[in-house]
């Protein structure tokens, strides 16, 4: 099998990057005169790496805390900011060396409080070096999960972004040493003495030519080398024994319900959404980028006090930090800390119990995984491990964003049956974020369908979903019966040939609507009283079986039924609606866009 063109391209480019260092080795090897005897080279080298090591750790004090600030907070003044920072990177090093004259020369106002001594001298290489290094050092942005466990800024800073952010500052520092070692241009101008490794090479090679200079060659190469491989060190971890105490049942929890008033701009996207639960069971609907998670997170306190109206059970905690809230909270992306055990993910929140803890590992099949990584575990269980985390601390209302949404449909349903049951037997309070119509009938008593940062219905789940408010709420309900027809008479829409009956009342003759029935709410007759139409499928899913038909005139329908189905595609058939389940909306006021759509061929 031959090679990919992007594998030999990668080989030229290893290959251009080895070849000069091979062939340098090797000259070295075989030179009578190396130079590791020149006066002043011993000196450059320490002068080099106390330098680049000083400033690589007052980079690190500084930059790592500057570049969180920025990563975390986006404005006007951060981009600013980050423009200075990198101004470095693309200003020559020699011209670096002539703007820090200007602010530490012996002349300026620094300089002279200093009495001359920043320049020609370590403190000035140090300053040069931490000029043109800086930028190196960078960071990702990282999330708020330790808030909602009870960790304050400063404990979530240390415990959470820092080992998480673990491998990329280590990159920075090692980038950041590197580049400071191997500065000239800037020291050159800035601090002349003592020498450094490069400003000795450069004099060595002005003096005597290229046999002086394989020495401190020699060296740099030892002292990046060494730089990568210590960066690449990893100090083993000692794993905490497993639990093997006696677990203990949590507490049956008070039901919290949630009030909020909600006026949110994140970017260009503003989210406005008000209610006030009825139930301790609820869950928002909606499609990607509809403002679901913005909602959740309001909720939660992570973005802050000026959100809008939080309460739960009507006490107000809009001002209440989210460490304070006592909430569990299950986001996408899982969270779990690596590094840690399960065990240790599970006590990770302040106020979580062990023995609580070591019921709950117990009751998602997690007990042997305690001594596990979170690498270590598949999909399923991580989700599990997150789910625990949360429920460890009993809190007193549980926040869970779209958390099945990437396990694969066996996984996802085992766990939708385990928080199921949880709620009802240990009376857990839940606010559920799902784009899964299913998903939310199962998991809530109380549905908010919401779309474009905007509430379009609520209500309980038998309400929302038999009469949704509009087209949109329908289709985003999964029904896929929806359906354009006209009124033709008080209590009947006429589809194309066929009557049907619905409830039109407010709605004169020749009005057009849109009408929808539940998939379930159709069924096969035998009966003359039905719809005639014809079987245009029939597909057997194991536990229902689905069936489209077309009604005269065109129009398709899908029925979803648990019975067996003896009818084959091509056959005539008949079908009745349960009663009172059309739902009819005027297509001028509510479906414009729908109605385009459906008449679209």
């Amino acid at each position: 099998m031959g090679r990919s063109p992007l594998t030999w391209l990668g080989g030229l480019l290893a290959a251009y990057l080895a070849v000069p260092i091979v062939a340098f080795f090797v000259r070295l090897s075989g030179s009578h005169h190396r130079g590791f005897g020149t006066p002043g080279l011993w000196s450059a080298l320490r002068t080099s790496v106390e330098s680049a090591t000083i400033a690589t750790f007052v980079i690190a004090v500084f930059g790592i805390p500057l570049a969180y600030r920025l990563a975390r907070y986006k404005g006007p003044i951060s981009t600013v900011i980050g423009v200075i920072v990198q101004l470095p990177l693309a200003l020559p090093p020699v011209m670096a060396g002539i703007v820090l004259v200007y602010l530490v020369g012996p002349y300026t106002s620094i300089g002279r409080f200093f009495n001359g001594r920043l320049t020609d001298s370590v403190a000035g290489i140090v300053l040069a070096q931490m000029f043109v290094a800086a930028p190196f050092l960078i960071i990702a942005a990282l999330d708020d999960r330790a808030a909602t466990l009870g960790h304050r800024p400063l404990a979530r800073f240390w415990r959470i972004h820092l080992p998480i952010a673990a491998p990329g500052i280590r990159a920075g520092l090692l980038l950041t040493w590197l580049r400071a070692f191997g500065e000239y241009g800037a020291t050159v101008i800035l601090a002349y003495h003592p020498y450094s490794l490069p400003v000795f090479t450069y004099v060595q090679f002005s003096g005597s030519g290229i046999p002086d200079t394989q020495a401190p060659t020699a060296l740099a190469i030892a002292a990046a080398a060494a730089a990568v491989i210590i960066s690449r060190l990893r100090v083993p971890s000692r794993r905490p024994r497993p639990w093997s105490g006696a677990p203990r049942h949590p507490e049956r929890s008070e039901p919290t319900t949630v009030d909020f008033d909600l006026d949110v701009t994140v970017g260009t996207f503003r989210l406005q959404v008000a209610h006030r639960a009825t139930s301790h069971r609820l869950a928002i609907l909606g499609p990607s980028g509809s403002g679901k998670s913005i909602t959740l997170k309001s909720l939660a306190g992570l973005l802050g006090p000026d959100t809008g109206l939080v309460a739960y059970n009507e006490e107000e905690v809009n001002t209440v930090p989210t460490e304070e809230r006592h909430i569990g909270y299950v986001p996408q992306s899982l969270g779990l800390l690596p590094g840690l055990t399960v065990w240790q993910q599970v006590l990770f929140a302040t106020d979580a119990d062990e023995q609580v803890a070591a019921w709950w590992l117990g009751t998602l099949h997690l007990s042997e995984l305690q001594d596990r990584l979170p690498n270590e575990l598949s999909g399923g269980q991580r989700q599990r491990v997150s789910l625990a985390q949360a429920l460890s601390r009993e809190p007193r209302l549980l926040l869970l964003d779209e958390p099945f949404s990437a396990l694969d449909a066996p996984v996802r349903e085992e766990l939708r049956q385990e928080v199921r049951r949880l709620q009802h037997e240990i009376g857990l309070s839940t606010v559920l974020v799902t784009h899964d119509p299913e998903e939310a009938s199962l998991l809530a008593d109380e549905i908010l369908v919401v779309a474009d940062g905007e509430l379009l219905q609520a209500g309980h789940r038998r309400d929302v979903y038999r009469r949704p408010a509009s087209p949109q709420v329908a289709r985003l309900l999964g029904i896929q019966n929806l359906v354009t027809g006209t009124v033709s008479s008080s209590g009947t829409i006429a589809t194309g040939p066929v009557s049907i009956a619905a409830d039109t009342e407010g709605l004169p003759a020749g009005t057009d609507v849109l009408w929808c029935i539940r998939p379930e709410h159709v069924a096969l007759t035998d009966s003359p009283g039905g719809y005639p139409a014809r079987v245009m499928d029939v597909a057997d899913l194991g536990a229902v079986t689905t069936v489209t038909v077309k009604l005269g005139g065109g129009t398709e329908l899908r029925i979803r039924t648990i019975e067996t189905v003896d009818a084959d595609p091509g056959t005539d058939c008949r079908v009745r609606f349960q009663p009172g389940a059309v739902t009819v909306w005027p297509a001028a006021v509510d479906g414009r866009a729908e109605l385009a759509r459906l008449s679209t061929p």
